[in-house]
């Protein structure tokens, strides 16, 4: 049976502002059917052999969660749900959903931003909080390269765009996951050494060895740890994509476990390494946060992507990684759907894991309550230093 309590602690817990430390643009413009569909999986597109998106869990979660935001009952059908998004219009859409989610602020990736997505300070004015970039390491180098810079400037052309971008930035991101893998050397790469992959680097650019007029792609183990290191040395917190992505991403190669020789030597740094996604490697980001002082983790996409089973997802998250280490993020793309999903699915997650502490007595409800602020906005101040720096 359901305790009194229990329930005035979920209710606390849904009205708890929240800090997104790591999301995305939404796209302002109008969506048809296929477009909407396509940017409720990280493949890209649904696919016409199986099926529709709205038969899966997050379009359930859509249906069910959504549909009265646009002032439609709960588990609207999904041409009825089109067709109020459509009559309302992007800009309204996008407005209702980010104050939704009852965000106090953000922080965005703009790694990779096409003209489609709203930038930071759009989404910041929608959801009346503040919105902070989170710049995209391998974007900026890509960009050293393709303004001509040669191998032997590469490095320090490098450190000089990071180090004039921090003071705008809360962090940085890096997305070797995608390219290299996450097992990355604990060494700092030698001048030397990163000459010569920047050398490689600009010889497969000017081949078009990935086809023709392609922009330059890091992919190289050497230049995703030097990057790293970069970061390191400013001290600003460093995201890294792990786990669960498109279908570009090896996840045999996405296990956090596979960062522990880096991990050890940033932790001498004392600067915080922010785990991000996870999925279905979050109980390993949860040991992770718990035998290095200075990671962080969340399982942000998760929730919205598994719906009704978010709470199961944090939960065990939550087995091993101390409380104050836990953060929330939506890792919203594209629809704005996501940031109210995220939000939503995540409170509710939260709420369900502590009030049933509370009722096996392993911590009091005031306890709980804490944990609650410390996760939903206190440990992302505290790392990212939101309130010292912006």
């Amino acid at each position: 049976m359901r305790r009194l309590g229990d329930a005035v602690l979920e209710e606390k817990i849904e009205t708890l502002p929240l800090v997104d430390h790591h999301c995305h643009g939404v796209v302002r413009g109008d969506l048809g059917r296929a477009a909407f569909e396509s940017l409720l999986t990280e493949a890209g597109e649904a696919g016409e052999l199986g099926g529709s998106l709205f038969h899966s869990r997050i379009g359930f979660a859509v249906r069910r969660w959504c549909a009265p935001v646009l002032d439609l009952p709960v588990h609207a059908d999904p041409e009825d749900y089109l067709a109020r998004r459509a009559e309302l219009g992007a800009a309204e859409v996008n407005r209702r959903f980010l104050r939704a989610a009852g965000l106090e602020a953000l922080c965005v990736d703009t790694g990779y931003i096409p003209d489609s997505l709203l930038e930071p300070a759009e989404l910041g004015g929608l959801a009346d909080a503040p919105a902070h970039e989170i710049l995209r390491l391998e974007t900026l180098a890509e960009e050293v390269v393709a303004d001509g810079v040669g191998a032997s400037a590469f490095a320090g052309e490098v450190r000089t765009r990071l180090e004039a971008r921090a003071p705008r930035v809360a962090g940085f991101k890096s997305i070797a996951a995608y390219r290299a893998g996450l097992e990355l050397s604990g060494k700092r790469p030698s001048g030397e050494e990163v000459t010569k992959a920047a050398g490689r680097l600009l010889r497969d650019t000017e081949r078009g060895l990935a086809g023709c007029d392609a922009p330059p792609r890091i992919q190289d183990e050497v230049l995703h740890r030097f990057l790293v290191w970069c970061a390191c040395d400013i001290g600003l917190p460093i995201q890294f994509h792990v786990g669960y992505g498109d279908a570009e991403a090896d996840l045999r190669r996405g296990d956090p476990l596979l960062l522990t020789g880096l991990l050890q030597e940033l932790s001498r740094k004392n600067v915080p390494v922010m785990l991000l996604h996870n999925y279905p490697f979050h109980r390993n980001a949860g040991y992770l946060a718990q035998v290095f002082p200075n990671v962080f983790v969340d399982v942000s996409l998760g929730t919205h992507n598994l719906g009704d089973r978010a709470p199961v997802i944090l939960a065990e998250l939550m087995e091993l990684a101390p409380f104050g280490k836990v953060l929330f993020a939506s890792d919203a793309y594209g629809l704005p759907e996501l940031f109210h999903l995220g939000a939503l699915q995540f409170r509710r997650g939260l709420g369900r894991v502590l009030a049933e502490g509370v009722a096996e007595g392993s911590w009091t409800e005031r306890d709980a309550a804490r944990v609650a602020e410390m996760i939903a906005s206190g440990n992302a101040r505290r790392a990212y230093r939101l309130d010292e720096r912006f």
